[in-house]
């Protein structure tokens, strides 16, 4: 039995899912309150309890979540019992990743996308196993490749040694840990030298493109002197056009239903990893056209004359990318933005950066912390840290009223942007405009 303490988080999920599907039997625990994440362990029976140390059985297998420590009373039940062998979420994954053909993820955005399209690409091309940061994990018994969504937060990803490592962008973030942009940049590059064959990189990146490589690179972008590089790039809202060249050399010709050039990135690094590996342009072309996308990344329901998205935006960029890459998709609608925070550190050091991103919709709306935020020391502060540099936008509350006042628009696109529970606002807005 191998047991996840934690089981809703989302890298927790996606591997109890893969070694579901690897024949194995999976339970695990987690806090009561519903997350969206659990419905695809509940469609699969694997059991999640609440926690209770009797959980914790002899001869169990006990992955730990990364948020979980002694405090927890199953985690101490196991530590404890000399009949239970426990693991790290992230020492797990690392030693999963090295029986395969392995291809880790990373970037500060665009992760979870690059990986469901990576994951996309291949399973039509040899056995794959996938593990995406939505909570998504697939496995095939005897897969040829795994790709994995690997994060920077806390310096997860130097546990892993893929054999492709894939650095799509770096801005800095998780301000909680990383105290400087030297800090962070320094941890890319610890995490750059550790694949074992190719690291691929957007090398337009202004700090990607000074980092210091001891592997092989490839560089994707638009500028001449990478070695992948898309031109005649037409971005509109029929999809991307563009041609890439591969070495100086035209690799092909690619019509892709995605919207906003930060796709047009994701799609090159993807596809460079699909060319290392033999794959040629009208495989990558079709593959890649019939991508929907992945849980919580611009998912979009049209209904009547109105959108709704649900994105899990909440970095000021990833905002920016998804207001920008609206303007292209919906050129008639005007677009009511709204945007809920997640990390107190990071809306104290990039507050400005959010309202500046927001300013670009028509109709900004703010929403308050959760109530769980988990308290940062030494920060004390509330969504009026952004709402002061942006007084036009409204901040609400996610309630009945603010639902109905939401559902007086009309041919409009709705944004819902936040790494928590804002699509449960999504919900109540078009219910409202159902009445």
């Amino acid at each position: 039995m191998y047991y996840f303490i934690g089981i809703k988080g989302s890298g927790m999920a996606s591997l109890a899912l893969i070694l579901y599907d690897l024949g194995y039997e999976v339970a695990g625990s987690d806090i009561d309150k519903y997350i969206f994440i659990e419905e695809d362990l509940r469609k699969k029976g694997i059991p999640i309890y609440s926690f209770d140390k009797n959980n914790i059985k002899d001869g169990y297998h006990v992955v730990i979540g990364n948020a979980f420590d002694d405090t927890n009373e199953e985690v101490r039940a196991a530590k404890e019992n000399p009949n239970v062998i426990t693991h790290t979420y992230y020492g797990f994954l690392g030693h999963l990743m090295d029986q395969y053909v392995s291809i880790g993820i990373s970037g500060t955005h665009g992760k979870t996308t690059t990986t469901g399209m990576a994951y996309h690409l291949f399973k039509g091309y040899d056995k794959t196993s996938v593990l995406i940061g939505d909570g998504t994990g697939h496995a095939v018994k005897d897969s040829k490749y795994f790709i994995a969504e690997t994060c920077e937060y806390q310096d997860h990803f130097l546990h892993y040694y893929p054999n492709y490592i894939v650095i799509n962008n770096i801005e800095l973030d998780h301000v909680d840990y990383f105290k400087s942009m030297e800090q962070y940049v320094a941890s890319f590059e610890k995490y750059a030298s550790q694949a074992k064959d190719t690291v691929i990189v957007w090398g337009d990146d202004p700090h990607l493109k000074h980092m210091n490589y001891t592997k092989r690179v490839i560089r994707f972008g638009l500028n001449d002197d990478n070695d992948v590089v898309a031109k005649n790039v037409i971005n509109s809202d029929h999809g991307l056009s563009f041609d890439v060249y591969i070495h100086k050399d035209l690799f092909g010709h690619f019509n892709l239903p995605f919207f906003g050039m930060h796709m047009l990135y994701n799609v090159l690094a993807v596809l460079t990893i699909g060319y290392l590996e033999g794959m040629d342009a009208e495989y990558i072309e079709d593959r890649l056209s019939s991508f929907e996308g992945v849980k919580r990344r611009y998912s979009v329901k049209e209904i009547d004359n109105c959108v709704y998205v649900d994105d899990y935006a909440h970095h000021p960029t990833a905002v920016k990318y998804v207001i920008e890459a609206t303007r292209i998709r919906y050129p008639g609608k005007k677009i009511v933005a709204l945007f809920k925070p997640d990390r107190f550190s990071r809306i104290l050091r990039f507050a400005k950066e959010f309202a500046e991103a927001m300013d670009l919709a028509d109709y900004p709306y703010l929403c308050h912390f959760p109530e769980n935020a988990k308290k940062e020391d030494g920060i004390d502060i509330d969504i009026t840290e952004i709402g002061q540099y942006i007084p036009r936008a409204k901040i609400i509350k996610e309630d009945d009223e603010a639902a109905q006042m939401l559902a007086e628009y009309e041919n409009v696109v709705y944004l819902f942007m936040s790494s928590k529970d804002i699509y449960k606002l999504e919900e109540k807005v078009i219910s409202k405009k159902a009445q």
